[in-house]
């Protein structure tokens, strides 16, 4: 039996939820998603950036998005109940963890969206869940984390193809520099992650969404990487790449 937790993690628009669909349905997995369309808070908060930036383009140093707090509150509650059920399960992939939460709310306490105040109540909390979180499953980390790395325009890109007005920059232009910005959060999260093993797709390169070559070359990568940590069977891997279709 197939006992391996994997995680995704990866900027908007990278295609984290797709791939875990794609790879959980490969695996024989059951696939965590993130909950966005029921999110009250989301919509806040992309509002409260605008108004925050024109604030401080007016003038006022000191303005913060009222709920970026609010949201990354509501975030790590949701991710830290996701990766406990997950935890406690043998065979799951998640579309985004707690793992790298705090690179939002960190950004945002840079860049003035928080306070001081506000990212040491997070960080605490965040500690706090982080140690109880072997003790909650019999998982202690993820078996592997899969980084999907894109650049701004494929995030651009896909971020326009699934149509959330929210996060479209040509409705809220100050959504540029946001999105560049965590970009580079991202990259340092990336040289950094030290939790698990970490694999980096190339989102920019393998099209894993639309062109079923590629979607196999990266399912492969995934999965040949987990024979290598020894949490797949090698004849476990042979009868899943047996199981799918050729593609030319």
């Amino acid at each position: 039996m197939i006992e391996i937790l994997i995680t995704m993690a990866g900027i908007i628009g990278a295609g984290k939820s797709s791939l875990t669909k794609i790879l959980a349905r490969d695996l024989g997995s059951t696939p965590y998603f993130e909950p966005v369309k029921d999110n009250p808070v989301l919509p806040l908060f992309y509002k409260g950036n605008e108004i925050a930036s024109k604030k401080r383009q007016e003038g006022d140093k000191n303005a913060t998005n009222p709920y970026a707090f609010l949201l990354q509150i509501y975030f790590l509650n949701k991710r830290f109940k996701m990766i406990k059920q997950a935890m406690q399960d043998d065979n799951n992939v998640l579309d985004r963890s707690i793992y790298e939460d705090a690179i939002f709310m960190k950004m945002n306490a840079d860049e003035g969206n928080a306070t001081d105040t506000e990212w040491d109540v997070y960080s605490s909390l965040l500690a706090n869940m982080m140690e109880e979180l072997p003790y909650a499953a019999h998982k202690k980390r993820p078996d592997l984390m899969v980084m999907i790395d894109v650049n701004y325009d494929t995030m651009i890109q896909r971020i326009k193809k699934r149509g959330r007005e929210f996060e479209q920059v040509d409705k809220d232009p100050s959504l540029e520099q946001y999105y560049r910005r965590l970009l580079k959060y991202y990259a340092d999260w990336r040289d950094n992650y030290s939790e698990s093993d970490l694999l980096v797709i190339d989102g920019n390169k393998y099209d894993f969404i639309g062109n079923l070559r590629d979607r196999d070359i990266v399912l492969n990568k995934i999965e040949s990487r987990l024979v290598e940590l020894g949490n797949l069977p090698a004849d476990e891997y042979l009868k899943i790449r047996l199981r799918r279709e050729p593609h030319g």
